[in-house]
């Protein structure tokens, strides 16, 4: 409509509605005079009495109104400048963008249509700028990367939307506010809508929840907390490239990576990096045998010598060392070897044939009967399998593992899309070491992964896929028990029955030891310079992930597994994780 006076709009709208000046007179308790001299335009009525016709005429008081009439667009442009603008004092008080157009709205809503809709739309909007701002904090300190962003990005968007409704408003009397959360709604009552707005005000003004782990012992830790624990270590101990995932319930809840890939030119380590996964190997090996046993491939009692049709020494070498069992022939314990005393580490075998003074591998005693940490066990039930299937080790594992549960980042052997980004190995003086990307796959130790993949496969164990329940009761199950001084070194040697409260075992491809909170079960790392721990408590859903790629990595390990998980169970004199405090200055730094 048109018109450009009260008194025009009047009879226009009365018209329309078939009205004549009586029964509109009937209708308000405004005199057929008044109507009569407001349609004259003889005087400029009082907003009282617009608001009554308006309700007679069943039509908007802006519809009477006419927004040409420089008296009332001056007043009520002030008003609408006010509210739209006033929030602008929030970014120096918060809550204030709140708080001032609400008490405008509150003081000019019934004065004028106008006043309603535009104080709710503001006041919708900048309660949603509250909540923003709170996620926009949450993420900066959970969101690796895109939390910086996020949290510098919000405040300049906010302003921007509210400058242009000030010129917006000024030039149309119009207003936009995009992602609004219609908190206030013009049809509610108005006292539902304002304790609604209220409340979520109340809400928006609470601090963040901060995120917690929840330990073995039931008591929490912030992720902050641990964060910052792990910093000082690292600092202390000279440990400058690590990656860290936590599990609660079977799901990882806390996972970062911290320092370099490669130290000495300062390149930062990220979940995606490539690392050198080392005897993570066997825990990944353990689970694919056992499918290979589910499908009936081999079955763990059995001499692996009896599924080949002739001796294994008898076989002409395809590699360059691994699956050369020559020596053997003059052996007479390798033929009892089965699978299950390949996974326990009871073969007889030492770990590694360059063990030997002759470099020529043999059985050290009966199989079956102690434990002797063992490379070589892997590798003859690797090589056994091979033969079985047709398959190499690294189709079996894509087939089986690494595929099936997303891993694509992680192999047997050294593919060439790893040069993009892959870390190095460290000594014990800081010095990256060359990179060995020349190993044939073997199960027990040439595994490349990174520490989102491992993170994967250790949440998928946590959740019994690939395998069924029984099959992994059969791997987490002490297979051997433990009387070991030491699992390396001349403590092997050595007898104790320090370990006989934590029932220490071996399982298949897993260590494993028992606590107040249940079974735990555990695979270690190292190689190259790197060191890497995982222990799992699978009746708790509770574990955790550490991957290093320095060589005194494991000198935090102990308190790193204390402070995160409460584990003061794990046997760290045996994995010999000497803390960092009590080992000699001169073994960290010449």
């Amino acid at each position: 409509m048109n018109k450009t006076s009260i008194g025009e709009r009047l009879k226009y709208q009365r018209q329309v509605k078939g009205y004549s000046q009586e029964e509109l007179a009937h209708r308000t308790n405004v005199t057929v005079r008044t109507i009569q001299r407001i349609e004259k335009e003889e005087v400029s009525p009082h907003l009282n009495t617009i608001k009554l016709l308006a309700v007679a005429l069943e039509i908007e008081v802006d519809d009477l109104i006419p927004l040409e009439n420089p008296k009332e667009e001056t007043v009520k442009k002030k008003w609408l400048l006010l509210m739209h603008a006033t929030p602008l004092i929030g970014i120096f008080l918060p809550l204030l963008n709140v708080l001032i157009p609400l008490f405008i709205w509150i003081h000019k809503r019934e004065d004028n249509p106008i006043y309603n809709k535009h104080g709710i739309k503001v006041i919708n909007f900048q309660i949603t700028v509250l909540i923003l701002a709170i996620l926009s904090f949450v993420s900066l300190v959970t969101i690796e990367k895109w939390g910086f962003f996020i949290f510098i990005s919000v405040v300049p968007i906010c302003i921007a939307i509210i400058v242009f409704n000030i010129i917006y408003v000024v030039q149309k009397n119009k207003c936009y506010y995009p992602f609004s959360i219609p908190f206030l709604r013009l049809k509610k009552n108005n006292i539902y809508s304002l304790v609604l707005g209220f409340l979520v005000l109340l809400g928006s003004c609470s601090a963040p929840k901060q995120e917690t782990v929840e330990r073995l012992d039931g008591s929490l830790i912030t992720k902050d907390s641990i964060t910052k624990k792990i910093d000082q270590l690292m600092t202390d101990a000279e440990i400058y490239g690590m990656a860290v995932t936590i599990f609660n319930d079977n799901q990882p809840v806390y996972e970062k990576v911290f320092g370099y890939k490669d130290y000495p030119n300062k390149i930062v380590l990220t979940d995606s990096t490539n690392v050198y996964g080392a005897s993570f190997s066997k825990a990944v090996f353990g689970v694919l045998v056992m499918k290979l046993v589910e499908q009936g491939v081999i079955a763990l009692d059995t001499p692996l010598e009896s599924y080949l049709p002739k001796k294994i020494y008898e076989y002409e070498p395809q590699t360059r060392w691994h699956d050369d069992f020559s020596s053997l022939k003059e052996d007479s314990l390798y033929s009892k070897i089965t699978a299950r005393m390949c996974l326990d580490h009871t073969t007889g075998f030492k770990n590694y044939r360059w063990f030997e003074d002759d470099y020529k591998l043999r059985v050290h005693w009966e199989p079956g009967t102690q434990f002797g940490y063992s490379g070589e066990g892997f590798i003859y039930l690797q090589v056994v399998l091979e033969k079985l299937t047709g398959k190499g080790l690294e189709e079996l594992a894509q087939e089986i593992i690494f595929e099936p549960l997303g891993m694509k980042n992680s192999a047997y052997e050294w593919k060439s899309k790893f040069n993009e980004d892959f870390a190095l190995g460290h000594d014990e003086h800081e010095e990256a070491l060359k990179k060995d990307k020349d190993n044939e796959p073997r199960g027990g130790g040439t595994l490349e992964t990174t520490p989102k993949d491992y993170t994967k496969f250790l949440t998928a164990v946590l959740h019994q896929k690939i395998i069924s329940e029984a099959s992994y009761n059969e791997i987490f199950s002490p297979h051997i028990k433990i009387r070991n001084e030491k699992q390396f070194g001349e403590g092997t040697s050595i007898t104790t029955n320090a370990y006989d409260d934590i029932n220490l075992g071996y399982g298949l491809g897993w260590g494993y030891f028992e606590t107040p909170y249940g079974k735990a079960v555990f695979k270690e790392g190292h190689g190259s310079g790197f060191v890497h721990h995982s222990v799992l408590f699978p009746e708790t859903g509770k574990g955790i992930m550490i991957m290093t790629n320095f060589e005194r990595g494991n000198s935090i390990f102990k308190e790193l597994l204390d402070i995160a998980l409460k584990d003061v169970y794990t046997p760290w004199k045996w994995e010999n994780y000497i803390p960092y405090q009590q080992l000699d200055t001169r073994d960290k730094k010449q």
